[in-house]
């Protein structure tokens, strides 16, 4: 029996301490729940994050600093979909994690919402953020 779905993010070269503080910063809901890091003896980077759980938008994720290099980042393809209370904290959110980024597509009507915007942050990792 399936017990878990959680997204899991796979960050390369010591990033995932940085995207856990900017999504501290930008996520007033956030949660870390755990974090654990590799030590001296470990296989990955001393210091760096071996796996980190935490909370946002009432969704639990989970990610680390991969210790290989890998030939893939992360892809518009998959996307992470926030729907916001107000146009406010939709601005708030689009603006914060644009920030270094991507816009894929600005603040709009789109037909099948009023407000929509979809960005990826400085990591790589893309966000579709949603006003009904």
């Amino acid at each position: 029996m399936t017990r878990e779905l959680r997204t899991f993010l796979t960050f390369q070269g010591g990033a995932a301490t940085a995207a856990l503080d900017l999504y501290r910063d930008v996520f007033d809901d956030f949660e870390l729940i755990a974090i654990e890091h590799y030590g001296h003896a470990d296989s990955g980077p001393e210091g760096t994050v071996k796996v980190a759980k935490f909370r946002v938008a009432n969704s639990e994720f989970s990610c680390a600093d991969s210790p290989i290099t890998h030939e893939w980042g992360f892809t518009p393809g998959v996307s992470l979909w926030i729907e916001c209370d107000d146009e406010g904290e939709l601005q708030r959110l689009f603006d914060r994690l644009s920030d270094g980024g991507r816009v894929y597509m600005p603040l709009d009507n789109y037909g099948f919402s009023t407000r929509f915007g979809w960005v990826g942050d400085r990591f790589g990792v893309t966000w579709q953020l949603n006003v009904q």
